[in-house]
């Protein structure tokens, strides 16, 4: 399966070859490429167009270990790899940003996505990204008992009841889901985490690292954590690598290698989780141990969670859940939505196969986290 990638970008060199050059001395690149089995040699990324040789994608992505394929592509030099020059940038307002124009790709959680894109925003989803779990309500250590929440100043947004993972969460603590029952601000994952360790909040929700930074450092507790969709007990869609309609029509090349770089990106914290992990910490400005366990978490110990396959039926699923909950007001037109055109014609693995024949042998579901760490310490090592 690896070996598809690197004839794919061999294949596309000599395309490149022949746009500038005019010719591609084939009989040199056939013995470069004579050992390998045909049938392997069945896909092949698009040449870069001499239009969009200068071309600088921009991309987004939250600080949150849903969306951290997009710093380890960038740190593990994947969209160089692919022959694109890119602007990564962390923690922004990647709908607003893709709405306006100002950005090429993003990673976006599927309520804010949907929500964008019925008011009209040009956003579709490219590829799947993650499926759901790792999502925490953290209190402050002297909190202990939720109802003490009510009241104090928190973490939850200024609009919570509009989050169907804070209804959730909610009503299993049997918490008013009403914002207006807290003093709560709207901040960014790692700034709350800061300010309830400066005292300042009482309480967040919050994805990782910036839950699990809290307790390992000891300076909070999982109250509550958001699991699978009530409806189905299954996940559904959580984060999802989003392009903006102009981008993904008219620079397909471009878009295609961000689609391989983001597989690619999602394969090695499978993979190799301990050099994921030290990618993932210096991102994140977290303990290595902190990036281990949020990557064990997300790989092995809630499942695959982490994916790169579009499957309807769970935005099908998605959408009836979240209209159940009041999270989106209107169901969008997912024929419109989820474009997988693109993804369907990259070069990359298949996830069920890629699963079941590189990661299920080395770290099987539910693998205990020590186990799992001192394995992924062997491979590290070779």
């Amino acid at each position: 399966m690896k070996y598809k990638k690197m004839v794919a970008l061999m294949l596309a060199g000599m395309l490149a070859a022949a746009a500038v050059g005019g010719c591609t001395p084939m009989a040199e690149e056939e013995s470069a490429v004579e050992e390998p089995t045909v049938e392997e040699e069945t896909v092949e990324l698009p040449a870069i167009p001499e239009a969009d040789k200068d071309y600088v994608v921009r991309i987004g992505y939250y600080n949150c270990d849903h969306m951290t394929a997009a710093p380890i592509a960038l740190a593990a030099g994947l969209y160089e790899k692919y022959g694109l020059t890119t602007e990564v940038v962390g923690n922004g307002n990647v709908p607003q940003a893709m709405t306006a124009g100002q950005m090429d790709a993003g990673y976006i959680g599927v309520e804010g996505l949907m929500k964008a894109f019925s008011k009209g925003a040009p956003i579709v989803v490219a590829a799947d990204n993650h499926l759901g779990g790792s999502y925490y309500l953290i209190a402050s250590n002297d909190i202990t008992d939720a109802e003490q929440l009510v009241g104090q100043k928190v973490g939850f947004g200024t609009n919570p009841e509009s989050s169907s993972s804070w209804l959730v969460m909610a009503k299993e603590l049997g918490l008013p889901v009403a914002g207006s029952n807290y003093e709560s601000f709207d901040m960014s994952d790692k700034d709350e985490y800061l300010a309830m360790k400066t005292g300042q909040l009482k309480a967040y929700t919050t994805c990782d690292p910036w839950g699990s930074m809290a307790v390992y450092e000891g300076t909070g507790h999982v109250l509550a954590m958001a699991d699978k969709i009530p409806t189905t007990g299954d996940w559904a869609a959580c984060c999802q690598l989003s392009m903006s309609q102009d981008f993904y029509d008219n620079h397909p090349e471009l878009a295609t290698r961000v689609i391989a770089a983001h597989v690619d990106a999602i394969e090695m914290i499978y993979t190799q989780p301990m050099e994921a992990a030290r990618l993932f910490a210096t991102a994140y400005s977290v303990p290595e141990e902190v990036a281990l366990m949020t990557i064990w978490r997300k790989t092995v110990a809630e499942g695959r969670t982490m994916v790169w396959e579009i499957d309807r039926q769970r935005f099908e699923d998605e959408v009836a859940w979240d209209l159940e909950a009041k999270s989106i007001d209107v169901a969008p037109d997912l024929d419109a939505l989820l474009q997988t055109g693109l993804l369907e014609a990259a070069p990359v693995d298949d996830f069920a196969t890629f699963i079941k024949e590189e990661v299920d042998p080395v770290f099987p579901i539910g693998m205990p986290y020590e186990d799992w760490k001192l394995k992924a310490a062997e491979v590290d090592k070779g």
